[in-house]
């Protein structure tokens, strides 16, 4: 799964880590505002890494959170969603508006393949200081570059480049920032 290849999501084990990560991010999106130390502690469990100073709003969800590695200062507002089959790995200081949508898993494009149930996935890095707009969706495979902004409504095909301002559907590069 991890490498990319077809996988039965109906393995045994997989289904029992699906399971674990939804009990916890029910428990974090049940949690009250106040609980700064309980929410913390629950995404240290979640998720495969986090930094220093995380802050995701509920409701999150998240196929397995192992798979989402986190750095310092990462902020996630309300309702983003994380299909996490293949690697995320979210630099320090990334700002993701509401309702973004982060999505490694795949389906094989043959019908015949994609009706056996088999699904794929592929890894999703967004470097350091990167600004996602509301509702962005991110789809497999793709590297965003440091210090880039993903505009609003965007859907990312393919890999931006560090510094630039991209927007759209499928999302492009309008131009370089300072």
């Amino acid at each position: 799964m991890l490498a990319g290849e077809l996988y039965d999501p109906y393995e045994p084990e997989l289904v029992a880590m699906r399971l674990r990560a939804r009990e916890l991010f029910k428990a974090y999106n049940d949690s009250n505002p106040g609980e700064k130390e309980l929410r913390t502690g629950i995404l240290r469990d979640l998720l495969g890494t986090v930094g220093k100073n995380p802050i995701i709003e509920p409701p999150f969800y998240c196929d397995y959170g192992a798979n989402i590695h986190a750095g310092d200062n990462v902020y996630f507002n309300f309702d983003c969603v994380v299909l996490d089959v293949a690697e995320v790995k979210i630099g320090n200081n990334v700002m993701c508006a509401p309702k973004v949508q982060i999505y490694t898993a795949s389906h094989p494009l043959d019908h015949k393949l994609r009706n056996s149930g088999l699904e794929n996935a592929a890894p999703i890095e967004i470097g350091d200081d990167v600004w996602v707009g509301g509702g962005v969706i991110i789809c497999p495979g793709v590297k965003i570059g440091a210090r880039s902004v993903i505009g609003a409504g965007s859907v990312v095909t393919k890999d931006i480049p560090a510094g630039v301002l991209a927007v759209g559907n499928p999302c492009r590069v309008i131009r370089k920032l300072e």
